[in-house]
């Protein structure tokens, strides 16, 4: 198996790969034209997003992004990442539509082990996230590995979301933890 396919397989697998470290390039030189992009024109910054994700319909993102793959990350439609957004994608990133992200949002999906020795090889492990339809997510929150947030949830700025967060819910706090359920409208 290449790292590749350990990679997209959900098992430990070297980052260091050339392969890797080629797609990993590619995605930072797109994040860099995106960055430099600017509010205008649109249709420009829609074509670089193109070439960036997996899928993409119509986004906005302001400066500064930045991903590792780019390839791993499905955005539906009307999604929107204010300043500075992270997404750590060697597993898929899936968000759903009309999602918004607040500035420094930033969403893990690469894990590394505990056992330190393990650790000194390199090895990583990709989680997926997946981002429900009509989210939104507050500034500074910290999205981790394997998270799933429903649909119509709030995570509060700042929050740290360690487990799935339950449809049309707000959660606050490190680690996040619910705050109360949303009635549609609100």
């Amino acid at each position: 198996m290449t790292e590749l396919e350990k990679m997209r397989s959900g098992l430990w697998f070297n980052a260091g790969d050339k392969e890797l470290v080629a797609m990993r390039q590619k995605a930072k030189a797109l994040c860099r034209q995106i960055n430099q992009q600017g509010p205008v024109p649109v249709k420009a910054h829609q074509q670089l997003a193109k070439q960036l994700f997996a899928r993409v319909s119509r986004c906005y993102i302001e400066p500064d992004f930045y991903c590792d793959y780019g390839v791993h990350i499905e955005l539906g439609n009307n999604f929107y990442a204010n300043h500075h957004c992270v997404m750590l994608d060697a597993a898929p990133i899936r968000i759903g539509n009309d999602v918004l992200l607040g500035p420094g949002v930033q969403i893990y999906t690469v894990t590394h082990p505990l056992d330190a020795e393990l650790r000194k090889t390199g090895v990583e492990q990709g989680l997926p996230v997946t981002i429900g339809d009509s989210v939104w997510i507050g500034g500074g929150a910290l999205i981790m590995p394997g998270v799933s947030i429903g649909n119509g949830a709030v995570v509060a700025a700042g929050a740290v979301v360690t487990r799935d967060v339950a449809a049309f819910s707000l959660v606050a706090g490190n680690p996040a933890r619910e705050i109360r359920k949303l009635e549609p409208g609100q």
